[in-house]
């Protein structure tokens, strides 16, 4: 099937007006205008990639999965939450947090990393929770979301929802302030990611489920012992030149120069600053999934630059994000959404 024309035409993700919807959909695999699409009634994750229905075997490389070596449906297909995060550490406590919190047998015992055979990312099961790693930066979360996208697409998942949980350096906030991000921005402060594709700039939408974040932040009034708020989340490409900071190996740019722009960051609505949300967001936009981003403030940057809390200090405020998850889990499933 040739490629549709882009910006005119796209083959549809999750949302084919079809009610049933089997993959494959003939209609999902017909290029649609983009003004006919609806949402798509049956929850399935689809992928915008008319080649991957050519190929005999998709080997999710980085992930250490494929379809032919693994039964993905078997594995993943009745998983209802994903939550990624930088570090396999953390996604690993995470896994552990989350078995604790919905009663699962052998909560007490050690989670398997599923990606085991790939030192690039971790991924661990709680049920219907899928807790996986996407490393620091832009790139590395892209790679990520490519293959983790096509696994529940694969799998034959439903009604997924997906959550980056991180840290963060904040924008006039107290430090241990946990922010839900309602739109990603890029360091102009505009809602947008740009992707080079071949030798185009393309630029995709950076929008969240905004009712998601609100779920989300009602959630959080059962949490009432850190302070939780919704605001734009401000993606760099950079930890240090890229985010204003004074203290790396170079530096081109007065205290007064950075001061001005992270208040007009401020201004803009900013109220965090990460390295990976704008391409989270427009990725997960793109294929359907209802996404958000829950990052903890390790400190206020309109206050300084390093990062001076103590190792326990920090450890709780990382705790932060997940408690919420845990909590919007919970409630999802029934269960009673106090922490």
């Amino acid at each position: 099937m040739p490629c549709a024309t882009p910006g005119l035409w796209s083959f549809q993700a999750a949302q084919c007006p079809t009610s049933a919807c089997p993959p494959p959909c003939g209609h999902c695999l017909v290029p649609q205008p983009i003004s006919s699409l609806s949402p798509c009634r049956s929850g399935l994750v689809l992928v915008k990639n008319p080649h991957l229905d050519l190929m005999e075997e998709d080997v999710l490389y980085h992930l250490d999965l494929g379809t032919k070596t693994h039964n993905l449906p078997a594995m993943f297909g009745d998983i209802k939450f994903v939550c990624v995060g930088g570090s396999p550490n953390r996604m690993r406590a995470f896994a552990q947090f989350m078995r604790r919190e919905l009663g699962l047998a052998n909560a007490g015992e050690d989670v398997a990393d599923i990606c085991a055979g790939s030192d690039r990312y971790a991924m661990y099961r709680a049920g219907p929770v899928l807790s996986i790693s996407h490393g620091m930066g832009i790139p590395s979360i892209s790679i990520m979301l490519h293959e983790l996208i096509k696994l529940l697409h694969h799998a034959k998942c439903r009604d997924v929802t997906i959550i980056r949980i991180g840290t963060s350096g904040g924008l006039g906030i107290e430090a241990g302030s946990v922010v839900i991000t309602d739109t990603a921005v890029d360091s102009s402060f505009q809602p947008r990611f740009e992707q080079v594709v071949l030798d185009d700039v393309v630029v995709r939408s950076t929008e969240l489920d905004k009712d998601l974040a609100e779920e989300l932040l009602a959630c959080s009034r059962d949490i009432p012992d850190f302070p939780t708020l919704i605001g734009h989340t401000m993606c760099t490409y950079d930890f240090y030149e890229g985010q204003g900071r004074l203290d790396g190996a170079l530096c081109s740019f007065s205290s007064e120069k950075k001061l001005e722009y992270l208040r007009r960051a401020y201004e803009a609505g900013v109220r965090n600053i990460e390295m990976e949300s704008t391409a989270f967001a427009a990725l997960c936009g793109l294929c359907g999934l209802k996404a958000a981003v829950v990052c903890v403030a390790l400190l206020d940057r309109l206050e300084g630059d390093q990062i001076r809390a103590s190792h326990e200090v920090l450890w709780e405020y990382q705790q932060r994000p997940q408690r919420l998850i845990a909590a919007f889990i919970r409630k999802r499933l029934g269960l009673t959404c106090s922490d």
